[in-house]
């Protein structure tokens, strides 16, 4: 046994280089994904960071500029105003929002609903379809002179609403359709929880006395709190990086005042309309800062809460 046991002890250790030659195939088989992550993934988030410290158009000559794009962030009004449009839509959408979508998952889960899985599939369609398509029909509907809204309001005797020559009303336009598109995909979040949480409690509570809605509040909410967070956290990532539903709406611009621009609209435009890469590199990584910093104060408030 001693003997057996000197001889594995003083077995050679391969080197690493030689354990990938040995095992060539099988890297081979998973070398796709890491070639594409480093073209497409790796690649531009290191040249955007060295973009970040230089002045572009995309064609000339790169001019090293050091920090002063950055200093010129600190004090461009339109930035800040694009962050200031962003917290409003993503605070007057994520409310509704997730509120809804936990109404619809808890009645989903009830037993006297019937058809369930035609209600799932209708309600996650939403978020699958193009958001091209869904930002030009809500055009149609919130649209200043043709607007089917507007119509609907003039046949009773009401005068026409100027949706997006309003900056409050742009900014309430672009969030119906960030609830529109995204309260059926976190209610299939919130289902997935719901049914891990025990029918012996719901039926206790109905033994107690308890209502449908005090079952919501005081078992369903508290139970769904990890999930709560997770979709708190998407959502914010998500409003974060708001594009096409302002862009196709409104334009580059962001319409009357900038009211809709946002961060990502922003950077977009710096980018591909005024052809200011290195700035536009800058205003990304501001972003991802600002996504950063705000996802970690939603992960602690919401966790206080659910600690109270």
């Amino acid at each position: 046994m001693e003997v057996l046991e000197k001889s594995v002890g003083k077995a050679p250790k391969k080197s690493v280089w030689k354990e990938i030659y040995e095992k060539k195939v099988l890297y081979l088989f998973i070398s796709p994904f890491y070639v594409l992550f480093l073209i497409f993934g790796l690649f531009p988030i290191l040249f955007s960071l060295y973009l970040s410290f230089q002045k572009w158009d995309g064609i000339g000559e790169m001019q090293f500029v050091g920090l002063k794009q950055f200093q010129y962030l600190i004090t461009d009004h339109l930035f800040w105003q694009a962050v200031g449009n962003t917290f409003i839509i993503w605070f007057i959408s994520t409310i509704p929002m997730l509120f809804g979508a936990l109404v619809i998952a808890f009645l989903l889960n009830a037993s006297f609903v019937k058809m369930k899985g035609f209600y799932r599939a209708a309600y996650f369609v939403t978020n699958v379809t193009s958001i091209v398509a869904v930002t030009i029909i809500f055009k149609s509907i919130f649209g200043n002179h043709y607007g089917l809204l507007n119509y609907l309001l003039t046949t009773v005797g009401l005068e026409p609403v100027q949706w997006l020559d309003s900056s409050f009303l742009i900014k309430l336009v672009i969030a119906s359709m960030v609830v529109w598109r995204w309260t059926g995909y976190n209610a299939i979040i919130y289902l997935a929880g719901l049914q891990a949480i025990p029918n012996d409690l719901y039926e206790a509570a109905k033994i107690d006395g308890a209502s449908t809605i005090q079952q919501f509040f005081y078992i369903t909410i508290p139970l769904v709190r990890p999930i709560i967070l997770f979709t708190v956290l998407m959502t914010t990532i998500g409003s974060m990086q708001l594009f096409t539903e302002p862009q196709v709406l409104l334009g580059n611009s962001g319409g009357v005042g900038g009211a809709g621009l946002t961060i990502t609209l922003y950077m977009y435009k710096q980018g591909f309309v005024d052809n200011q890469f290195g700035y536009a590199s800058v205003v990304s990584w501001a972003l991802f800062i600002i996504i950063a910093l705000f996802s970690l104060i939603n992960w602690k408030v919401v966790q206080k809460t659910g600690e109270r």
